[in-house]
C-alpha cells in the first residue's frame, strides 16, 4: 500500500501544474457549492481525483489551499486593459469584472467568498489577500495614468478599484440587476469627475 501511494504521489509531482489547476478548480467548486464551513481537503481530493496526502503535502491547511486557489486559478483572472486613457481602462475593467460575475460558476465563488469573509476571520484574511493581489496586478494601469498626467501621483489607486468593484458587486450580486452601457458610463464619468477634482487640488498644493 505504501509503495502504491508513493507512486501516485510521484505521478502527481511530475504533472504538478496540471494537477494543481484541477485541485484549484475543485476547491472553488466546493467553496461555491458548500461554503467555507463545509469545505474540506478530503472533499477536494475526492472531487479532483488527487490523493489527499499529495494535497496536504502541497497545502498543509484548507486556508492555504483556498488562498492559492483564489490567487492562482484562471477562474478569477482576466487581462489588464490598456486603451491609452484612464477612462477607457476603467470602462474596460468594469466590463471584464462584469464578464466574470455574469458566469454563474464564478458568481457563486465570489458570493461564497464574501459570505465566508463576514463569518470567518480566516476567510476574511483570504479575501483581503486576494484583493491586495488584484490591486498589485492592476498597478500598471494606474502607473500609466500618472505618467500621462491623468492621475495625481499621490492618489491611492485602491480608492478607484474599491469604487469600481463595490459598485459592480452591489449592482450585480445584491440588486441582481444587469449592467447597462449607461450605468458603466455614468460610473466612470463620476469617477473621472472626482479624479479631475483631485488633480486640481494636487496642482494647487504644488503651486
Amino acid at each position: 500500500m505504501v509503495d502504491s501511494v508513493t507512486a501516485q504521489e510521484r505521478a502527481g509531482e511530475r504533472s504538478g501544474p496540471r494537477r494543481k489547476e484541477e485541485i484549484f478548480a475543485a476547491s472553488l467548486e466546493l467553496l461555491a457549492g458548500q461554503g467555507y464551513d463545509a469545505f474540506t481537503v478530503e472533499g477536494v481530493a475526492q472531487r479532483s481525483g488527487v490523493n489527499k496526502t499529495t494535497i496536504y503535502r502541497w497545502w498543509p491547511s484548507k486556508s492555504e489551499l483556498l488562498r492559492d486557489a483564489l490567487l492562482q486559478s484562471g477562474t478569477l483572472a482576466f487581462d489588464l486593459p490598456d486603451t491609452g486613457s484612464l477612462t477607457g481602462d476603467l470602462t474596460e475593467l468594469a466590463g471584464r469584472v462584469e464578464g466574470l460575475l455574469a458566469e454563474p460558476e464564478t458568481r457563486a465563488v465570489v458570493e461564497a467568498a464574501l459570505v465566508g469573509a463576514v463569518r470567518h476571520p480566516a476567510m476574511r484574511e483570504l479575501v483581503t489577500q486576494f484583493l491586495e493581489d488584484r490591486l498589485g496586478r492592476h498597478q500598471p494601469l494606474f502607473t500609466r495614468a500618472v505618467e500621462r498626467g491623468e492621475l495625481p501621483a499621490d492618489l491611492d489607486p485602491a480608492l478607484l478599484v474599491d469604487a469600481v468593484a463595490g459598485a459592480l458587486w452591489i449592482r450585480l450580486l445584491v440588486r441582481r440587476r444587469p449592467l447597462s452601457d449607461d450605468f458603466t458610463g455614468q460610473l466612470v464619468a463620476l469617477l473621472a469627475d472626482g479624479i479631475s477634482a483631485a488633480r486640481e487640488r494636487a496642482g494647487r498644493r504644488r503651486g
